[in-house]
């Protein structure tokens, strides 16, 4: 009977072993429903990458720098017409997408920049001019493929109403988040915008920490340009994503269109001018010729 209430007891010490550190599932509900666990908010940017018809081979090998510079951008299929931009919100919604990318190629290889907050706005038309991709500016500087970059805006953009929002729709397309598929833990290079006669100049930065000239020396941060390089001229700003009413329009863009007629107009007026002068030159030898005389040898021998 000894051994029985020993083995007894021993059972019951082990069993109250392995019951510490548990608790009921009704005391685990209590505490959730009493204490919740605040989650913290993802940053979810996704971008939607995508040019029309037409578009040059120096504007493809753009757009793939662009892919690879963003690891969180989605590249899609080419838009086959020019006049139907209402699609790409229901593109940008299909891709689960929330920010739109979208080149549009015109007549004399002119090329037009959207950047719209998918789906309910703003957007913004941007003209583009002095591209250079990577493989043309052959810089020295290198980083990681899907690295993150810290974003540098100028003071200019705080400055007025449209370089403000204009920074606002950067970040959320340029900056990319710390949760991308794609993204690897690192910051390696900078993406400088800066605002330098009504336009918008886009550099990229390599962050090199030691000098290469001295691998054993002191650290000392420098920037090396990498690429591409861009600038950018801001048109109009849309209340909506690719429509709506206009919230800004700049009024000292110039379309690449009047510049090439105002060169044919000056070209014109020259050639009239041209013949206006030997219109007036043939008028003046006209006045100037004499009357023919009667004793002329002409006459007298005719």
């Amino acid at each position: 009977m000894a051994s029985v209430l020993k083995t007894q007891k021993a059972n019951a010490s082990k069993a109250s072993v392995k019951g510490k550190g548990k608790r009921k599932a009704e005391d685990i509900d209590d505490e959730e429903t009493q204490a919740p666990i605040a989650k913290r908010p993802k940053n979810k940017q996704r971008v939607l990458l995508l040019s029309s018809r037409g578009i040059t081979h120096r504007m493809r090998h753009f757009m793939n720098d662009l892919e690879a510079l963003l690891p969180h951008v989605k590249k899609d299929s080419k838009l086959d017409s020019k006049n139907h931009l209402h699609l790409l919100p229901e593109l940008a919604d299909l891709n689960n997408c929330n920010n739109t990318l979208y080149f549009e190629a015109r007549r004399h290889e002119d090329l037009y920049l959207w950047a719209a907050k998918t789906p309910n706005g703003p957007s913004i038309k941007m003209h583009v001019q002095n591209v250079h991709t990577m493989d043309e500016l052959k810089m020295t500087g290198n980083c990681l493929k899907g690295s993150r970059g810290i974003l540098s805006f100028d003071k200019s953009f705080d400055e007025s109403e449209w370089g403000r929002l204009t920074k606002e729709v950067f970040t959320h397309i340029f900056g990319v988040p710390p949760q991308a598929r794609k993204a690897k833990p690192f910051i390696d290079h900078i993406l400088t915008f800066s605002v330098l006669d009504d336009k918008i100049w886009f550099r990229n930065f390599q962050i090199i920490e030691k000098d290469p000239t001295q691998p054993n020396g002191p650290p000392q941060t420098s920037l090396v340009e990498i690429g591409p390089r861009f600038v950018l001229t801001p048109i109009r700003i849309f209340e909506g994503a690719f429509s709506g009413a206009t919230v800004y329009s700049n009024p000292e863009f110039v379309s690449p269109a009047a510049v090439r007629s105002a060169l044919k107009r000056a070209k014109g007026n020259k050639y009239g001018k041209r013949k206006q002068a030997e219109e007036d030159r043939s008028g003046r030898k006209e006045g100037r010729r004499r009357e023919e005389d009667e004793l002329a040898v002409a006459k007298v021998f005719a």
